[in-house]
């Protein structure tokens, strides 16, 4: 985001009159054609904010509370995953430049101050640096050019739990100096929304391969007789079907995929309908790795889940894979958004990541490393297999 003042007319007073007539509309209002959207509160027009504990909109200055309505036939549905790929490929002939620069840049101005907001690139939400306004692109998750959101999870962990999580997965890393256990990862959370795609496909899997079984003869060499191990191979072939449901790729970049893998389980089941007065209050994203790029991403953890399988059906103490075939179909998709709490912090002169999943508490991250304690470590595993050595020549 990189903001710049408008220079050209209204102060803030002007601004923030300019939109009182609509202050009262329960469905928040609508700034500069349709791209911004804030919410305002009915009871003295302060932002309203999701908060988490009510799971609802809530006023931070005067407690005026509300709900946060999902229409009665909105759901959580599976999309036809080749069947928008076609549609992707012929809006992509029918886009203009102009369109083109209006997806990955917008201009918003902030009702609070005036003061005029440039998104760029994949946010989508986000703080007036000038008045802490809260602004938020409209129709970003919803439709024009861009693949609508289908589902989200609204954040559940609080930012004060987060951090609890977080100064306990500190003081779980035994190999940290412990400088940084002490002191923690100091800096202020984020909550963002990261969008995702979901996978589901069902595979028909073929494969051929060896079964190995393991047989044991005597060797002799002088009067010493030894025991060695053989392997007796056997063919082994066969084809199975497997469901895959809700295969999981992160849809934004920037972000260690690491990371983000590390956060999982979430709990997809719980997905609701996307509203955007859940966004309300932080920070959101739209993706920028496309539907088909996260298709590759979620083929390579088929394929090894598959491999997995093939190598239990054929048994045996060894296995060797000549080859599977594979065959996906019933392939169908979503794009949803999951809630992080994101900390970035500074030890000894170099930048961290650490992320909290918004939903379990589930915490991932970077974190330094003390050499002496991996020293000291080596040197103890050293000593240990010298000594079971020791003993297995002296027994």
């Amino acid at each position: 985001m990189n903001p710049s003042a408008d220079k050209g007319d209204a102060p803030p007073e002007a601004a923030v009159a300019a939109g009182s007539s609509t202050a009262a509309k329960p469905e928040g209002r609508t700034i500069d054609s349709g791209k911004g959207r804030v919410f305002p509160c009915e009871r003295c027009g302060a932002e309203l904010v999701f908060n988490i504990g009510d799971q609802r909109l809530k006023c931070p200055h005067c407690g005026f509370e509300k709900e946060i309505v999902v229409p009665a036939n909105a759901a959580v549905a599976e999309q036809d995953f080749r069947a928008m790929i076609d549609r992707l490929k012929q809006r992509a002939v029918a886009r203009t430049e102009a369109e083109q620069k209006e997806e990955t840049e917008n201009h918003i101005r902030c009702e609070g101050c005036g003061a005029e907001i440039v998104f760029v690139g994949t946010l989508t939400s986000s703080e007036c640096p000038y008045c802490g306004c809260l602004v938020q692109r409209e129709n970003v998750h919803t439709g024009g050019w861009r693949i609508p959101v289908d589902g989200m999870l609204a954040f559940a962990v609080t930012r004060e739990n987060a951090a609890i999580n977080l100064s306990a997965w500190i003081r779980s890393r035994w190999f940290a100096p412990n400088e940084f256990q002490k002191r923690g990862a100091t800096g202020k959370f984020n909550g963002i929304y990261l969008p995702f795609w979901t996978y589901d496909a069902l595979a028909a899997c073929a494969y051929e391969g060896q079964r190995g079984e393991w047989y044991y003869v005597t060797v002799k060499n002088g009067d010493n007789e030894t025991q060695e191990r053989r392997t007796r191979w056997w063919p082994a072939s066969g084809q199975f079907e497997r469901f895959f449901d809700d295969v999981l790729v992160a849809a934004a970049s920037g972000i260690q995929r690491n990371l983000i893998d590390g956060l999982q389980p979430w709990p997809l089941k719980d997905c609701r309908p996307f509203s955007q007065e859940v966004l309300a209050g932080f920070v959101s994203r739209t993706y920028d790795v496309e539907l088909e790029d996260g298709f590759a991403l979620a083929r390579t953890a088929i394929d090894s889940a598959l491999a997995q399988d093939v190598r239990q059906r054929i048994g045996g103490d060894e296995q060797r894979v000549d080859g599977i075939r594979t065959q996906l179909g019933a392939l169908t998709f979503k794009h949803i958004l999951l809630p992080v709490w994101m900390l970035a912090y500074r030890y000894h002169d170099r930048t961290y990541q650490v992320l909290v999943n918004a939903c379990t508490g589930e915490v991932d991250g970077e974190r330094p490393y003390s050499g002496w304690k991996i020293a000291f470590a080596t040197v103890l595993a050293a000593l240990g297999a010298a000594a079971v050595y020791y003993l297995s020549q002296h027994s």
